[in-house]
């Protein structure tokens, strides 16, 4: 096998790879905000909510979680119920728009 010819099916081997990836989604609103709950600021609560969503090829988030809470259930629940309703860029499998699940963290700094 010459030089060039080896080259190619190297080059043809790691392309294929890279669209057997899967890229997940991305929030596409960057000014998307949850609103801090009253109770929330009344008690000077603050942390970070770690957050997985399942969005739809369409960029519409069909289902999500808390995967590490604040420590605060109204800080969570806000971010989750918030950013469930912002539009992402929907993910990519194998090259083709597809749903896929995204994380997403939000820091609730006072």
């Amino acid at each position: 096998m010459n030089k060039s010819v080896f080259a190619a099916v190297i080059l043809s081997v790691a392309t294929s790879a890279v669209f057997a990836a899967e890229v997940p989604a991305s929030l596409s609103d960057k000014n998307c905000k949850a609103e801090y709950p009253k109770a929330s600021l009344l008690n000077e609560e603050q942390g970070d909510v770690s957050m997985a969503f399942l969005v739809g090829a369409d960029g519409n988030v069909m289902d999500s979680k808390v995967e590490k809470s604040s420590g605060y259930k109204n800080l969570d629940k806000a971010a989750l119920k918030a950013l469930s309703a912002c539009k992402f860029k929907p993910g990519t499998k194998d090259g083709a728009v597809a749903q896929t699940w995204t994380k997403v963290d939000y820091s609730w700094k006072l």
